[in-house]
């Protein structure tokens, strides 16, 4: 993120504010509380409103696996962090200049986060002696004099919902479900956003029950006139930060999970293809089967299977029968699907994998951000299985990679796989709609009629590209044997000499070393194309690694990024792009497996730089690996 981060005591009153003093370019906010407290939405109606405002933003989900933890515990705190400015932003930002704590357990795991001179708005009547307790405190921190190197601003936000929505006649547990509403009102006051879109919103979402309507805008205008009428000396001021400076054209948010889903359904209307999704539910890839549920009329098929392995095959049948299939899953269902997907590589038929990766082995994080499963995509597979992998880098390039993983499956028939991990699935950033013109078609063509010289069919004969002919099941006269057993490498009858299967090996590892002949050349993100040191990066590792770059630069370092999307194969050009530099570090979360890649192809001295705590980098760390390997 290009963005200058507010530091000290006055972080929140640095255009002008509602004190005369400069504005900040960026600020960082994070909503936390019980995940029943309602943070991811209020994170999201925030998000909504910050991006009405023409600000750039990056948003960052963070909840805890239990469908429902103990209210009050530590680890049932829920946390919704969005990073936003009038500058670029591509990161959700390292540390938040405003925490808001809906009670003790929220404030406690955060506030390990929050900035030197950060504000924190606490919800005094939350701070209970057994609220307290089940926050391991042994004195209230509001009243203790521990916060003093942050600015704190406590009151009993409980109450004052209470107060605002009692006209409504609602019981005090109904009630209170509208203190994030309120929280929102004083949020969207601070930094100088509209409330009408959040009013329309409420009236929509319970447009039948105009009570709670009625409630929650109540909630929401009172903590927006919290703000504008209570004579606060201290930290509360509003701040107007003016948006950033954007490209014309029609702008939504998107997350990576709805980027991916358009992106699906555009590669199969470039194909001229229906598409066929076949889902099993697992975080954080579900949001992928509930988005293209809603898009039927662009001629999807959704099926929700009853397991992980019934989903892949589905899509495999839908394949054979002539339309694209798509199935998706995370670490633990990637892993069930694995046989499968030698099916796929045998059977030689278009499949598109999407594997939202989270921190693992097994059950592992399920809610939190890893990308440990790189080996699992690239080599993962009994026998020689090669298949393609994709990584996307943001939610909006989710949209570009998902119609590139159309194209490659569709065109060289073959499964392809696309990475993109728990932080890019949740996280939501603007993206600017794409004009549909922009995008090349790749139409495929079936075959119709024998193609053999002799007048006979040849299901496994190859074009310029190493692919078979796509054949629907049905077609007249092109009746031919296919499955997972290995075949004559013309006629597809049964034949596993060893000579055929020799024959057939070397021919889909021909067809997949081919695809990077179809992929653009790696060009250097930011920085020269030779020096002391690149840093090297894949996925979501993105936004962090080119802002600390873009930072080291700015002190003079000889540093360069270089962002990989076509993760298998490897762009032809890559191993001598690289070795035009001194060091390689390669920033991942996980233990070092993009780094391994890169050494078996190109006998590089590649170094690691890797995370596994579930939490996406921060520019601090990556600023900091860049120093030393450069000190």
């Amino acid at each position: 993120m290009a963005t200058a981060m507010m530091d000290g005591p006055d972080a929140l009153t640095g255009g002008k504010d509602s004190a005369g003093l400069a504005a900040p370019e960026a600020v960082v906010v994070r909503f936390a509380g019980d995940s029943g407290d309602g943070m991811q939405l209020t994170g999201g109606q925030f998000t909504l409103s910050t991006a009405l405002s023409g600000n750039d933003l990056s948003t960052f989900p963070d909840f805890p696996a239990e469908i429902r933890a103990p209210q009050g515990t530590l680890f049932g705190v829920s946390a919704f962090q969005i990073n936003f400015g009038s500058t670029e932003i591509d990161t959700a930002g390292d540390r938040p200049d405003v925490l808001i704590a809906m009670n003790p357990a929220a404030l406690k795991v955060n506030l390990p986060l929050l900035k030197p001179g950060g504000l924190i708005i606490a919800d005094s009547g939350e701070f209970s002696k057994r609220n307290l307790e089940k926050a391991k405190y042994e004195s209230n921190p509001l009243e203790d004099g521990s916060l003093e190197k942050w600015q704190l601003l406590s009151f009993d936000i409980s109450a004052r919902t209470l107060d605002a929505v009692k006209p409504f006649g609602l019981g005090n547990k109904e009630a209170l479900r509208c203190k994030n509403m309120w929280t929102l009102g004083l949020a969207l006051w601070m930094f100088d956003r509209d409330r009408q879109p959040l009013i329309d919103w409420l009236n929509g979402k319970f447009a039948k029950n105009k009570v709670l309507a009625d409630a929650n805008i109540a909630a929401l205008n009172a903590g927006h006139a919290y703000g504008e009428t209570a004579e606060l000396s201290g930290p509360l001021r509003q701040v107007h930060i003016g948006p950033v400076e954007s490209e014309p054209g029609l702008y939504r948010t998107v997350t990576g999970a709805e980027s991916i889903s358009y992106g699906l359904v555009a590669g199969a209307q470039l194909a001229n293809l229906p598409m066929f999704f076949g889902g099993y539910p697992i975080t954080p890839a579900s949001s992928i089967l509930h988005n293209l549920a809603k898009l039927k009329e662009f001629g999807v098929t959704t099926f929700q299977a009853e397991d992980e392995i019934a989903a892949i095959a589905s899509a495999i049948g839908a394949s054979y029968a002539g339309q694209l299939g798509v199935t998706s899953s995370s670490g633990p269902g990637i892993a069930l699907k694995t046989e499968a997907m030698g099916l796929a590589v045998m059977t030689e038929l278009p499949l598109v994998i999407v594997n939202s990766q989270r921190g693992g082995p097994s059950t592992g994080l399920p809610t939190k951000t890893e990308q440990s499963d790189l080996y699992q995509a690239v080599y993962g597979r009994n026998g020689d299985a090669p298949i393609p992998v994709i990584a996307a880098r943001s939610p909006s390039d989710a949209f570009d990679c998902a119609i590139e993983a159309c194209r490659i499956a569709t065109q060289y028939m073959t499964p392809v796989i696309l990475l993109t991990d728990g932080y890019i699935a949740n996280a939501s950033e603007p993206w600017k709609v794409p004009d549909p013109k922009a995008y090349e078609p790749f139409p495929v063509t079936f075959l119709e009629e024998p193609n053999g010289p002799d007048g006979e069919l040849h299901p496994f004969a190859r074009d310029e590209k190493g692919a078979r002919p796509w054949i629907k099941a049905g077609t007249p006269g092109l009746m031919h044997r296919i499955g997972g057993i290995e075949k004559n490498p013309l006629t597809g009858a049964i034949d596993y000499s060893p000579a055929s299967h020799q024959i057939m090996s070397d021919a889909r590892k021909a067809k997949v070393d081919g695809i990077a002949k179809s992929i653009p050349a790696q060009e250097v993100t930011l920085g020269d194309a030779s020096g002391k040191l690149v840093l090297v990066g894949w996925g979501s590792t993105f936004g962090p690694i080119h802002q600390a770059v873009r930072r080291a630069r700015r002190k003079g370092l000889d540093v360069s990024h270089v962002h990989v999307r076509h993760v298998w194969p490897l762009p032809e050009n890559l191993g001598d792009l690289l070795r035009g530099y001194e060091r390689v570090l390669v920033p991942e979360m996980n233990s070092g497996q993009f780094k391994t890649v890169l050494r078996d192809q190109y006998l590089i001295d590649a170094r690691p730089l890797t995370k596994t705590s579930g939490q996406p980098f921060t520019i601090a760390e990556i600023e900091a690996a860049i120093e030393a390997a450069l000190a």
